[in-house]
Parts: C-alpha cells; structure tokens; sequence
C-alpha cells in the first residue's frame, strides 16, 4: 500500500505533507523547508525551526522529559534537528497514540522531502511502519468485555 506523502510547492512556501496513524489517532504533519517569519496558525505566530501541534508548542502538547526524546527521534536519525518549520494537525485517541501517530507522520513528510537521503535511515530505525496494533473489539457472550467470560452459575 503507498504512503499517503504529498509534497506541495508553492511560491510563498515550500511544504512536505504526510499522515501518520497509530490506534484510533491520526496526525496531519505539514514540513517547511523555508518558513516567512511573520506566518501564523490561528493564533501562534510560526517560529522557523520550531515544531507546533494543534496552535501550541510542541513542548506544550506533549510536556514531558519523556515525550521529547519520543518526537525528536525522526529529526536526530536524519540530522535535521532545528532545520525545519513543522506543523502538526493531530486527533482522536489517546495522548500515547497520538504521539506515536505524530512520529509516524513524521518520518512519512521527512521522506516525501528527500527519500534518496533519508530512506535507509527511517526505514532502518522502523519509523516508516505503520503499528497495526488496535483494542480488541468486543464480543459476543462475554458479559460486556473483549476476553472476559461470562460467570457460570452454580446450580
């Protein structure tokens, strides 16, 4: 299956889009390669350099020590810490998933930007494979829950 990795060029700004998915959440990731510095999303004037999710501060969506290590994964396996613009558009599920999709989304646009450069360097590190992993739906006869059994009655 193809990835979904668009790269759009416009002659206001050069961006690198990808989707990246995990559980239930889906993060939309926009990369620029040349950022205007007067830019704005919503409310948040755009930083070149920086990384945003969802109008905040990445630092603010994902606080944390542990988070961070998380987010910058793609960008020190690549080197490009610092050297791009980064957008991110992430929802539903939860704050673990939806780290896990912001990554994914991630490498997915760091490709779609260089894939000669950063290829074997993604690829080799599993950021390009999409975790399948999802909740066990539940099922019928097992008294509300996905593995749990239904009590037997005594008599």
């Amino acid at each position: 299956m193809e990835p979904e990795v668009k790269v759009k060029k416009t002659s206001k700004k050069e961006y690198a889009y990808a989707v990246g998915r995990r559980k239930e959440s889906t993060a939309r990731i926009r990369v620029y390669t040349n950022t205007p510095s007067l830019e704005m999303w919503g409310e948040t004037k755009i930083e070149k350099g920086k990384m945003y999710v969802n109008q905040l501060p990445i630092e603010k969506y994902f606080n944390g020590k542990t988070h961070e290590p998380m987010y910058l994964k793609p960008l020190v396996a690549t080197d490009t810490v610092g050297k791009f613009t980064i957008t991110a558009r992430v929802v539903s599920g939860g704050h673990k998933g939806q780290l896990d999709a912001f990554v994914h989304g991630l490498a997915r646009a760091l490709l779609a930007l260089d894939s000669t450069k950063y290829h074997k360097l993604l690829k080799s590190a599993g950021f390009l494979t999409r975790d399948a992993r999802v909740r066990q739906r539940r099922n019928v006869g097992t008294g509300g829950k996905a593995r749990r059994a239904k009590q037997s009655p005594k008599r």
